[in-house]
């Protein structure tokens, strides 16, 4: 099975490690991993702050990067869901609306894609630990996948795994939304921060770049020890 890896912009610039680990466990599972060099971004941050116009010429120069493409997977909910949202953006172009359903139809997120289209609930993943799971917006409320990352989690021999208290609460990171509404973003992750505490986890899992950045970040601003990792390190795990 050919798969084409949809890195996203923050996996390529600040966490390679995790576009690693997603090629690495892709591969164990038996596919044939390849990367459209032309990708660029999903134009997501610039649709959401109304630049319209502008983003859909990214979002074209997607839809041609992986026009080819067996699969599109991404380690990332909310990048992954902006590629569904582009038969929608592009609806009425007769040209763009067609190539941007062809490309929806095929594009998925890591677990679901595992979960769902190469049917693998147990990827033979060890790591011990006891840990708590972020379930980021985007992935859960918009793409609408949920079950496939716990599945997943849940056979993970050595994992002590216990539930983090107000899980459906955004982190507060919203793309633009830190930048704009900064100290709202504070006091959200700094929640967010109190919730996995109360977990006495030592680590977060999670499955979207931007909120691990986020949640993260302030976990070390912080001094916390907690360590905080893509579910895509914990599966590639053995």
């Amino acid at each position: 099975m050919k798969v084409s890896l949809f890195a996203t912009c923050l996996v390529d610039m600040f966490q390679s490690d995790v576009g690693k680990a997603t090629v690495e466990l892709l591969e164990r599972l038996g596919c044939e991993i390849d990367f459209p060099e032309s990708q660029v971004c999903c134009g997501q941050p610039a649709y959401n702050s109304g630049y319209v116009k502008e983003s859909k010429e990214a979002m074209k120069k997607m839809i041609d990067a992986f026009a080819s493409a067996e699969y599109v997977v991404s380690p990332s909910g909310s990048c992954a869901y902006m590629f569904h949202e582009y038969p929608h953006i592009f609806k009425g172009d007769p040209v763009w609306e067609t190539k941007a359903k062809r490309l929806a139809e095929k594009t998925y997120e890591l677990t679901q894609f595992i979960v769902e289209v190469l049917k693998v609930e147990d990827v033979g993943a060890r790591f011990e630990g006891r840990a708590t799971y972020h379930t980021s917006c985007h992935m859960t409320r918009l793409l609408g996948v949920n079950k496939a990352p716990m599945t997943l989690l849940s056979n993970v021999k050595g994992l002590e795994f216990t539930q983090l208290p107000g899980k459906e609460q955004c982190c507060g990171f919203g793309g633009t939304f830190s930048v704009k509404m900064a100290q709202i973003s504070e006091q959200m992750v700094d929640e967010k921060v109190q919730h996995v505490e109360e977990t006495q986890a030592d680590y977060l899992i999670g499955a979207d770049a931007g909120c691990l950045m986020n949640i993260g970040g302030r976990i070390d601003r912080k001094g916390k020890p907690i360590r905080v990792l893509h579910i895509a390190e914990v599966l590639n795990s053995r």
